[in-house]
């Protein structure tokens, strides 16, 4: 088999950690070999990108820069990590990908969606995701969650997750406008429990490894 790309998608706090670990002990245990990933910062280069942009010191961090920040680290993580995986025929489960720099930078922030799709693309060389798994949850609730994990594990805080929840609703619409328009990508309910999340997840797993597996 050649290597599969699943990425995991969803505003702060809408449980994709739990479920990128659900999933790969579920393929693990069908036989398949998988890597888990995310971004920023699954590479010894991306670590410093992303102390730069999850900083709440870097307040005067201006939109063009964040940006651009996003897309080194993720030329970096395609290089290191992604593409020699999948060229050893792996599945990858990436804890976002392009999607959350069109969401965050291009809905949220009001940057060109033009643009980023350019400058992703430049990153990833063509690279795209095979299945993308969109967590959907309303951010009034889903950010409780994110800010109390944050403060569990760091004493500083998070400056995306401190942005208002104005801005986090923009980044929902966004996940949701490029669902309508992108097949590859599976809208979940992530209201439900866990286990409920998960076995949506199995269901479409299922339905589309197997297919993509046999075109």
């Amino acid at each position: 088999m050649k290597g599969y790309f699943i990425t995991l998608e969803g505003v702060e706090g809408s449980g994709k950690s739990t479920q990128v670990r659900l999933i790969k002990e579920y393929l693990e245990s069908l036989g398949y070999k998988v890597v888990t990933t995310f971004e920023p910062g699954d590479t010894e280069v991306g670590k410093e990108i992303r102390k730069i942009l999850l900083s709440p010191d870097n307040t005067e961090l201006v939109s063009r820069a964040e940006l651009l920040l996003y897309v080194a680290e993720r030329a970096q993580h395609v290089f290191e990590l992604l593409k020699p995986s999948l060229e050893e025929g792996k599945i990858i489960i990436s804890d976002r990908y392009t999607d959350a720099t069109l969401a965050y930078q291009g809905y949220a922030r009001g940057l060109d969606q033009n643009l980023i799709e350019e400058l992703n693309t430049i990153a990833t060389e063509g690279l795209e995701p095979d299945l993308t798994l969109l967590l959907d949850i309303d951010p009034q609730i889903s950010l409780r969650r994110a800010k109390q994990v944050t403060a569990e594990n760091s004493s500083k805080g998070d400056r995306i997750e401190a942005e208002k929840i104005s801005f986090h609703q923009r980044v929902r619409k966004g996940y949701l406008d490029l669902a309508k328009r992108e097949e590859r990508i599976e809208l979940i309910d992530a209201n439900q429990s866990i286990d409920n999340i998960f076995n949506s997840i199995k269901t479409i797993l299922q339905k589309r490894l197997i297919k993509d597996e046999n075109r």
